[in-house]
């Protein structure tokens, strides 16, 4: 199951790549970023059926049904903690519970460990992560093993064909990274004075979601809002670049050049043999989320986006990070290994480090988002807010008639 567009193109890809013999069903689990109908085809298309989405009973329910030999929990780290824990905990017989992240994980995190602690696999997609996350693991203690896989929406072997002539540069836009309002004008008006220099290509920023969608982390200004603003100021022609959702691939069939902060999509553009930047005016390092990206002959600057200058990887670097040889994955023999043992009884399931009254609290506000339904959870912050705002006045006027 999977709780937002990013998560849900991961599991996809994922259980398409399963050895054969295999049987997988997909969902979407109801919370407050569960993807809309256009994200869910445009994160599925072409490996899967667009999934239902159920709420944590009838995912439950489901589970009863089905008796899965695994359950994969693609989910943001707080969900697949409650899943786990306390939604689908007792199910006899026990699952293999797996989980993961969807795209670049360098540095390792303490938090991403302990919130899938109680899986018995965690699935990572280079060499780097399964050693860094590993290290924690070991020191940190609780979970299961850690397994590698190629990240599976990246084409194996040769780049496909290009969908027509290449003459567009796509930006992939963040919610993360950069965080900064007056970042984000900065990386527009670079795109624009590309769009000014180069009128033989098709500017565009590629959207996670749109006005009314939800994505996995919150943005707090969004690209074509802030585009709307310049362009009412002046500041940038309206047209110069556009704006756009969809899948992935289909933009990188017509790129040119791609761009990014930190985006797993740069990995797509590499296996696309596209050229692109990484760009570094931010910093490099593990707040901007790019830190993996050091050595790769990657990083350049908004003056190289605005003259169109694209760069192409170091070999070594790809060998390194998420272009190891397939030969190498083992998150598949695991899982393998782990059903048998389930299968016989002999599972000794992972240990999660959340379990215990100091984190009974976080489980229930983690539940709430599973348990309750999206337009209750927002009808209450909004009476929430408005309930803190009157007694702020309330409190100003009584301190100032004190006075």
């Amino acid at each position: 199951m999977a709780d937002s567009d990013s998560y849900l193109k991961w599991a996809a890809h994922l259980l398409a790549d399963l050895p054969g013999g295999c049987t997988a069903e997909l969902a979407v689990i109801r919370t407050p970023i569960a993807p809309s109908p256009a994200q869910i085809r445009a994160a599925v298309t072409g490996v899967a059926a667009d999934p239902p989405v159920l709420s944590a009973r009838a995912l439950r329910r489901a589970a009863e049904r089905l008796r899965p030999d695994a359950v994969l929990a693609a989910c943001t780290g707080p969900v697949v903690d409650v899943l786990v824990a306390e939604v689908l905990a007792g199910l006899s017989p026990r699952p293999v519970f797996v989980s993961g992240l969807p795209g670049i994980s360098v540095p390792a995190t303490e938090k991403a460990w302990l919130f899938r602690s109680g899986c018995d696999l965690f699935v990572l997609h280079s060499g780097r992560e399964v050693a860094e996350f590993t290290e924690l693991g070991r020191r940190l203690g609780g979970g299961g093993a850690a397994g590698l896989a190629r990240l599976p929406f990246l084409p194996a072997g040769q780049a496909p064909p290009a969908a027509g002539p290449r003459d567009r540069v796509v930006f992939a836009a963040q919610a993360k990274v950069p965080r900064r309002r007056e970042d984000r004008e900065r990386i527009l008006l670079s795109l624009a004075e590309l769009a000014g220099r180069r009128p033989d290509l098709d500017v565009v920023v590629k959207l996670r979601a749109l006005d009314d969608e939800r994505q996995t982390h919150a943005e707090r200004h969004p690209y074509r809002r802030l585009w709307r603003e310049l362009a009412e100021r002046g500041t940038v022609p309206a047209g110069a670049v556009r704006f756009e959702a969809g899948p992935m691939r289909d933009h990188l069939a017509r790129a040119a050049g791609f761009v990014t902060v930190s985006s797993t999509a740069a990995l797509e553009a590499i296996a696309c043999s596209v050229p692109l930047l990484v760009l570094s005016d931010f910093g490099v390092g593990a707040e901007t989320i790019n830190l993996v990206f050091e050595g790769s002959g990657l990083l350049g600057t908004l003056d190289d986006l605005a003259d169109g200058r694209f760069l192409t990887p170091d070999e070594e670097w790809c060998r390194a990070n998420y272009f190891h040889p397939g030969g190498l994955d083992d998150w598949t023999s695991h899982l393998v290994t782990l059903v048998g043992r389930a299968r016989s009884g002999r599972l000794v399931p992972a240990r999660s480090l959340l379990d215990g009254p100091a984190y009974a609290a976080a489980r229930r506000r983690a539940r709430l988002r599973v348990e309750v339904p999206p337009r209750v959870l927002r009808a209450g912050r909004r009476a929430r807010r408005r309930m803190n705002r009157y007694l702020k006045i309330s409190y100003s006027w009584q301190h100032s008639w004190r006075r």
